[in-house]
């Protein structure tokens, strides 16, 4: 309390209007699930720890797709379309804010995404509060993660470097001195809907100088200044958007990675619904049939039989089911007949056979008195396979 009354003195002596500055009556009240104003200076502040002091340019990875060539304006626009031109700077591999002159935004259009991007606020800045390097990153144009010098300066906690702005404070401060260019990371998740109903709400996990700033947090919707976010539907994609706030504030290094999509939206990694599992399955199956038709050879059936097999683990099919058996046949036919050392020779080939038989008998691929399976398992007890010490 102390700390806070102190701080409106000041404000105070300084003829400052906190309703610029922050404060319990200058954003949207708390809610039923929020505690907090937006930008409230009753937020406790993050707490500043201090990153790694290598400035070396992150290089892109081979599949990123890059944002801004370190030439010219040739991927950007300006956001408002009536200007032709961004009227930004580009200068020795930089593209420079020129205050007053507009938001920028890229003509590539993403979504889901690992994003990088360099920053640096200008060095010499006597300024304070959200009036010193202030900028912002808008992904699809529509999430704002905030930009700002907080190097020793204090502003409203949701409005400070790396929040996302006017939702949720960075965990962390993790800037480097001003002037100097902050490395961010970021991997975006956008919300999912379907008929206007909600099925995933997407998350923002943030990097700042390679501390974690933002861990997996919810996207409840589009930022606003003062007004706490609505979840409304996404586009499936949409811009990056640099935001021109007045400040000359310096970018280089943007590129992006798009990501696989999700189970919800049609991915496979994850659960996913009976429906879509069964249906890719069944195209799982089919893509390891038609793979084990280049793979006949009567000669040796073995390497047919392995992938005829494995395609049933996926889908029952009659067709598959009677060519494991006559290929098992055929195969347990030949090894019935080895001796001795012969089949010594083909121990670990066997081996791994019963093993596969066993598997499929498991999960029901294929019966489990399945007579190839009983031949090889008394070949294997015959030989002793079965005692580690013979």
């Amino acid at each position: 309390p102390l700390q806070r009354m102190n701080f409106i003195a000041i404000g105070f002596s300084a003829n400052l209007n906190l309703s610029v500055y922050g404060g319990a009556f200058y954003g949207d009240a708390p809610d039923e699930t929020h505690p907090w104003c937006i930008h409230d200076d009753n937020r406790p502040q993050p707490r500043v720890v201090t990153p790694d002091k290598n400035q070396i340019s992150l290089s892109p990875p081979s599949d990123a797709i890059s944002l801004f060539n370190g030439k010219n304006f040739s991927q950007w626009a300006n956001l408002k379309p009536d200007l032709k031109t961004p009227a930004w700077e580009v200068k020795e591999g930089e593209l420079i804010c020129v205050p007053h002159n507009g938001s920028i935004r890229s003509q590539e259009e993403f979504g889901d995404c690992q994003l990088h991007l360099e920053w640096a606020a200008p060095r010499e800045n006597d300024n304070v509060g959200q009036n010193r390097g202030n900028s912002g990153i808008f992904i699809m144009g529509i999430c704002e993660i905030q930009i700002l010098d907080n190097y020793h300066n204090q502003t409203y906690a949701d409005g400070t470097a790396g929040a996302y702005y006017g939702v949720v404070p960075p965990l962390v401060n993790a800037l480097r001195p001003s002037g100097e260019f902050q490395f961010v990371d970021i991997i975006f998740r956008r919300p999912i809907y379907k008929n206007n109903q909600l099925l995933d709400s997407g998350s923002i996990t943030v990097l700042i100088n390679g501390v974690l700033v933002q861990d997996h947090v919810m996207i409840e919707g589009p930022t606003g200044h003062r007004s706490r976010v609505k979840a409304t539907p996404f586009p499936e994609k949409g811009p990056l958007v640099l935001q021109d706030h007045h400040h000359k504030v310096r970018f280089r290094n943007i590129w992006y990675r798009p990501l696989p999509p999700r189970a919800i939206e049609g991915g496979t990694d994850g659960p996913i619904s009976a429906e879509a599992t069964t249906a890719k399955r069944k195209e799982i199956a089919a893509v390891i049939r038609k793979d084990s038709e280049i793979l006949e050879d009567s000669s040796n059936p073995l390497p047919q039989l392995i992938r005829v097999m494995e395609s049933l683990v996926y889908e029952k099919n009659d067709e598959a089911y009677q060519k494991t058996v006559r290929l098992a046949d055929q195969y347990v036919a030949t090894v019935s007949k080895l001796t001795g050392e012969e089949l010594t020779t083909q121990k670990e080939e066997i081996i791994r056979i019963k093993n596969s038989f066993e598997y499929c008998a498991k999960f029901k691929v294929i019966p489990a008195d399945f007579p190839p399976l009983r031949t090889l398992l008394k070949i294997y007890n015959d030989q002793g396979w079965n005692n580690p010490k013979k």
